[in-house]
């Protein structure tokens, strides 16, 4: 889908072929950086009405200044009607659904001796819970589309993850999800997959508020530790969201994608 260049240093992606997703409304949550910020850029650039959700009004714009095919809503999809509120406002924009890229998630480090009932709640409100509403709001709008639902996990939902144990489960919690709701929408035509990446250059590790020289040795270790020599960048994960939403892959369902530069095989 994409044309790529490579060189050691990076991996730049030209556009994606226009028209690809013409006419049909994706959205992307967690879209004011990183991952959720790309996915939105891709899909709009291969034709799509996009709706970008995230907390921060003024990420969010930045997002939606890359393209005008991205429109965008701020609101916390953990709040109680928020699901709704998401899947009203793109069916008032465009009068439909496809596509539901299930990306918004926190990374917490929690080491056993600092758990606390709060932490977890809070982390699979986020992680889990809130995911499982935004796709039962969608559902009856991608059962007329015959749509999919890309749901965004971690290469630490299948690989353990010391410190970050309840980080490492609510992904375990997505992938789950997402065999089990292919296999429960597959009679309605709804694909349903998910996409574990591994390390990528975003903002997580800062906003789960480590100190910026422990950000800098987290991400030196971990590319040390992956057999292609270097974390991920946004792009070449937006890449593959497009794939396993696009209206040509209609017969793949309930897998789950790890890209990773080789980290699962260590």
């Amino acid at each position: 889908m994409f044309h790529e260049h490579r060189t050691k240093e990076a991996w730049v992606p030209t556009l994606p072929p226009t028209g690809m997703f013409a006419d049909r409304v994706v959205i992307v949550t967690g879209a004011g950086s990183g991952i959720g910020r790309a996915t939105a850029m891709a899909f709009a650039r291969a034709g799509a009405h996009v709706l970008g959700v995230g907390r921060r009004r003024d990420a969010l714009d930045k997002t939606a200044q890359e393209h005008a095919g991205i429109a965008v809503l701020a609101t916390d999809i953990r709040a109680e009607h928020a699901p709704q509120a998401i899947i009203d406002n793109a069916v008032q924009r465009w009068k439909r659904v496809d596509v539901l890229v299930n990306n918004a998630g926190a990374t917490t480090v929690m080491p056993l001796a600092d758990t606390t009932a709060d932490r977890v709640t809070d982390l699979f409100d986020l992680n889990v819970t809130a995911p499982s509403l935004l796709a039962r709001a969608a559902l009856p709008y991608l059962r007329r589309t015959r749509g999919s639902i890309v749901n965004i996990s971690s290469t630490y939902g299948h690989r353990p993850l010391p410190g970050a144990a309840h980080y490492a489960a609510s992904k375990a919690a997505l992938e789950q999800l997402t065999r089990c709701w292919a296999l429960e929408l597959a009679g309605d035509g709804v694909r349903v997959n998910a996409l574990a990446p591994g390390p990528t250059e975003s903002e997580a590790l800062t906003a789960a508020g480590l100190p910026e020289p422990m950000v800098n040795q987290i991400k030196q270790d971990e590319a040390h530790r992956i057999p292609l020599g270097r974390r991920g960048e946004p792009d070449e994960v937006a890449e593959w969201v497009l794939r396993l939403a696009e209206p040509a892959a209609t017969w793949l369902t309930g897998q789950i994608l790890t890209i990773d530069g080789g980290l699962e095989l260590t």
